[in-house]
């Protein structure tokens, strides 16, 4: 009945079916391999291509932003074979944070839901904060300049100082519309985002094929820039440092994992949907930041919409491609924002059926959709939007984003010696050499993340577990079962 107590394989197996909990706190299985699929490479192709590919290339890594995308893809993959043996064993809501339950107890589950925050609500305000980006470059082509006292963050938690501006008004209604949307249910979302979705990837696939044509070489030399003497600032070095700013656009892989109890045969479509959402999006990524760093200098991509830019400053008739790209920006860049909001709140869902968090945080409505926790998701998010600035909460969302991932892949090693005889639908080849790989490559891109970065997860984690000494400790439902189970 310790903070280590953890969570057994058959009582996650038992919530997973449905056979414990009120039929008011489950949650219908919907979604096949297509929508699961759609789901991750929504949650994936986002802000990583659309904003933070200009500031890794001008900043950090030049035209070799493509090996940084590479690199994240790799580890990517060792975490994706650990998530995809969790996810076939246990198709239950919580990702990371049940599979840490299970294996490393409730004290490290409740940080790693901790982490999750960073990685998916943040992960909603920054893709917020790229759509602002976008919109606002859109409407200054036809004329229409917003303030920039309501266009911009006014606060830097880097430098702790204010910025001048009084909020970035587009990004917080982005997500109170998305909030909006997620209230009428997960179905109806996903397939609105379906749509999205493939109408997104038929964009960056026509931006890859056409802008190839006009692509300068001399812009792609050299391919890594010299380092400056400070580590990060270009060299390999700064490949690194960009692989993990960039991380956290892989989440899609966490993203379709928070959906496993809502899948149809999760078996077998959790792995299937975690790999080809690696795949599509692996292939996106390194196409269009090769296109991009070849239409124009790498020097000059430092700007919130780097895609829309190249296209501009290529002197190419791309004019018609410059107007798709304003379109699937505005609309693909939503879809991220639906399913970061979605991951967060299944997150919440997972956390509150365990005792962790009020028993609203998991209410399911009507619509079946767990609606308080979206509200309170979409609400933080938008706060979050409207404050802060880009480079700095994408920063977070890969710390949380790597953590969470590194978590994910030392647990199956550890399941495979607590559970050895487990049903496991889908096993990771080659343990532990694969979680291990996957851990080294998490704790190798955490390093390069900025060190106050670091200091503002500490400090996000202290809070949390006040939190779970003041509430979760005490109402958790695993020691409350293991209470009666000694008293019987």
């Amino acid at each position: 009945m310790s903070i280590w107590s953890r969570k057994s394989i058959e009582i996650m197996s038992a919530e997973a079916a449905g056979k414990e909990g009120e039929t008011s706190r489950r949650l219908p299985r919907s979604l096949g391999i297509l929508g699961l699929t759609a789901f991750g490479v929504g949650s994936t192709i986002g802000a990583g291509i659309f904003s933070l590919t200009g500031d890794v290339a001008a900043n950090h890594a030049g035209p070799a932003v493509t090996i940084s995308f590479l690199l994240a893809s790799i580890g990517c993959f060792f975490s994706g074979l650990c998530y995809a043996e969790f996810a076939a064993m246990v198709p239950i809501a919580g990702s990371a944070y049940s599979y840490a339950y299970a294996t490393l107890g409730e004290l490290v589950a409740w940080i790693i839901g901790c982490s999750l925050v960073l990685e998916w609500l943040l992960s909603a305000s920054v893709v917020a904060i790229s759509w602002s980006g976008y919109v606002t470059a859109e409407l200054a082509d036809l004329g229409i300049a917003l303030p920039a006292v309501l266009s911009a963050a006014p606060i830097s938690i880097q430098h702790l100082q204010f910025t001048g501006a009084w909020i970035n008004l587009p990004a917080v209604i982005v997500v109170l519309a998305c909030m909006g949307m997620l209230l009428f249910g997960t179905r109806s979302s996903a397939t609105v985002n379906t749509v999205i979705v493939i109408a997104k990837i038929l964009a960056l696939v026509a931006v890859i094929v056409v802008g190839a044509h006009y692509v300068n070489p001399a812009n792609w030399h050299p391919f890594v820039p010299a380092n400056t003497g400070a580590m990060g600032q270009f060299g390999w070095t700064g490949v690194a440092h960009g692989a993990a700013t960039i991380f956290f656009a892989y989440i899609g892989f966490d993203g379709v994992s928070t959906l496993a109890e809502e899948a149809k045969n999760p078996q077998k479509t959790v792995p299937w949907s975690l790999f080809l959402s690696l795949a599509i999006c692996t292939i996106v990524y390194v196409g269009v930041s090769l296109v991009i760093t070849g239409l124009t200098s790498y020097k000059n991509l430092g700007v919130d919409d780097p895609l829309y830019f190249a296209l501009s400053a290529s002197h190419a008739p791309l004019g018609w491609l410059k107007a798709v790209v304003a379109v699937v920006a505005f609309f693909g860049l939503m879809s991220v924002i639906l399913t970061s909001i979605v991951g967060q709140v299944r997150i919440f869902f997972a956390m509150s059926r365990d005792g962790l968090l009020p028993k609203a945080f998991g209410e399911v409505g009507k619509r079946k959709t767990p609606w308080i926790a979206t509200l309170i998701t979409g609400l933080v998010a938008a706060l979050a939007a409207g404050l802060f600035r880009l480079d700095e909460l994408g920063d977070l969302v890969s710390f949380g984003t790597l953590l969470a991932f590194s978590m994910v892949c030392a647990g199956v090693w550890i399941m495979r010696h607590l559970a050895p005889q487990a049903r496991r639908p889908f096993r990771a080849p080659w343990v532990p050499v694969v979680p291990v790989l996957g851990v080294g490559c998490c704790v190798f891109l955490m390093y390069f993340l900025p060190h106050v970065i670091w200091k503002w997860v500490g400090i996000w984690i202290v809070f949390g577990l006040l939190i779970y000494a003041l509430y979760g400790y005490k109402h958790s439902a695993l020691r409350a079962q293991l209470k009666r189970n000694a008293g019987g």
